[in-house]
């Protein structure tokens, strides 16, 4: 789908050419490129500022049927971001002009005080990211993905270079499919279905799968996960897929929620919104997609992903407020609010990995708490450990992919919120404050001494209005996340 060029900008047949321009500064060195330029901030309604766009129709001295030149404000502010939303920007442009190929003009690394490397990733990124569109529900598409997407450097690319647009073409893929997860329909998706077509997607040499059905998972002592699922007509699932090189540094846990639709139990949630709640299963989405993309990567460490997949449904047989029910770890847990499910499901699911696997670091990812949400809106998740060291790591993720996650405090006091007169924890607090805090603070109760980070994605694992770089639904936040992350764990 995407790779580096070095064709010239005089050959003909190129259909579309994009072109990101700064308010105050050349930064492409091609002299025809130049003068292309020159002429689009002639026109009195383009001088690059952000989100600006014009086309130019066949250039003279180019062999290029449209330039599409899009402002990317004054060349202080330019970074990674604001490379990927022009790319983002330009292949929304090619897809609606029903085109199959793009040509993207790199700028100059020496113009825009950027390593070429960091240019190259952030565009291919964005570029990549935008390709994608969720229309397997609709009889026709008006629009179709690209075919190709050509990044133009100037010079000829070095191995490690072609290499890094390899690995940026993995991961944004593996974010496409995360995004098809998430946006597919619950009634399409029960536990059965997303463990089988988890299964089909990750099937591959370097990756062993296993799936628990509901059985086992009985057998096994699986209580809490259970108890949420105990009201569903479609049993639950567990679904595992581990990636061993030879001798591993590490072993590196990831755990996803799954619920595939969430009514909220007993507690039944509002009518307003609830067409949404098939999106609670994107930390699992997340955790698959980025297990896929770790068979192609190749880290140093042993990866594992665990997704524990259920349906949180209203029946005769549903799980009850005042109930109690006995976790994997043994724990018991009295049930305040059915609609607080996600966390039963975690706190099976890592305590078993823990003991399986002893991994050196656990990290789970769940659209957890509307709390979280309320606290730092529906851009950026909420980060939660005792390992202040851990928490940083992933907000510096966050900050390279702009997968944004802003690390939030567990204080200990606050677990006095979740105390229960007949069990040892419950599962909702007795305080509606600090939601998203108390969540994460049960979830803590379940990982020992476990270098452990909770990753609450509530907010952007959807977006009603889309981006840039995604359309509006399912974002797959979360996949090029964990992959950075991998890097430095």
């Amino acid at each position: 789908m995407i790779r580096l060029t070095t064709l010239s900008y005089r050959k003909p047949g190129m259909e579309m050419l994009a072109l990101p321009v700064c308010e105050d500064a050349d930064i492409h060195v091609d002299p025809l490129l130049q003068d292309i330029l020159a002429q689009a901030l002639a026109l009195e309604e383009f001088s690059g500022e952000p989100k600006q766009q014009v086309v130019l129709f066949a250039p003279e001295g180019s062999g290029i049927k449209r330039c599409l030149c899009s402002g990317a404000g004054p060349k202080k502010t330019v970074d990674d971001e604001t490379l990927r939303r022009f790319a983002g920007r330009a292949v929304k442009n090619a897809m609606a002009a029903k085109l199959q190929r793009l040509i993207i003009a790199v700028p100059s690394a020496d113009a825009l005080d950027m390593p070429t490397e960091r240019i190259v990733k952030a565009i291919g990124e964005g570029a990549c990211l935008a390709n994608h569109l969720f229309g397997k529900y609709k009889a026709e598409e008006k629009q179709r993905p690209l075919g190709e997407i050509l990044l133009r450097v100037e010079k000829r690319p070095s191995a490690a270079l072609k290499a890094l647009v390899r690995k940026v073409e993995i991961v944004c893929t593996a974010t496409h499919q995360a995004r098809e997860w998430v946006g597919t329909p619950s009634n399409d998706k029960v536990p059965a279905q997303l463990a089988a077509m988890v299964t089909k997607a990750a099937r591959c040499p370097e990756l062993k799968i296993s799936v628990m059905d509901e059985a086992q998972l009985k057998k096994k002592k699986f209580g809490a996960l259970l108890a949420v699922s105990v009201g569903s007509a479609h049993p639950s699932k567990l679904v595992e897929i581990s990636y061993s090189p030879k001798n591993p540094k590490k072993t590196i846990v990831l755990v996803g929620k799954g619920v595939t639709f969430d009514t909220g139990g007993v507690n039944l949630k509002p009518s307003s919104g609830l067409e949404l709640m098939k999106i609670d299963m994107a930390g699992a989405a997340a955790v698959a997609a980025a297990m896929i993309a770790v068979s192609k990567i190749k880290p140093k460490h042993r990866v594992v992903g665990v997704m524990p997949l259920v349906e949180n449904m209203v029946s005769g047989s549903a799980i009850r407020p005042g109930d109690i029910v006995r976790s994997y770890a043994g724990k018991t847990v009295e049930i305040g609010n059915t609609d607080a499910e996600g966390r039963l499901i975690l706190a099976d699911a890592m305590a078993y990995a823990i003991k399986k696997y002893q991994p050196h670091t656990i990290i789970d990812l769940a659209t957890l708490t509307g709390a979280c949400i309320v606290g730092l809106g529906d851009k950026i998740a909420g980060v939660f450990s005792k390992d202040e060291t851990l928490s940083d790591t992933i907000a510096a993720s966050g900050q390279r992919t702009h997968e944004r996650c802003w690390p939030m405090p567990l204080p200990e006091d606050y677990k006095k919120l979740l105390k229960s007169d007949l069990a040892d924890i419950n599962n909702m607090p007795s305080s509606r404050y600090g939601g998203a805090i108390t969540a994460a603070l049960f979830l803590s109760e379940f990982v020992g001494d476990s270098r452990w980070a909770h990753i609450d994605i509530a907010g952007p694992a959807f977006d009603k209005k889309g981006s840039d770089y995604c359309g509006p639904g399912a974002t797959g936040f979360g996949v090029r996340l964990l992959c950075d992350l991998l890097e430095y764990l």
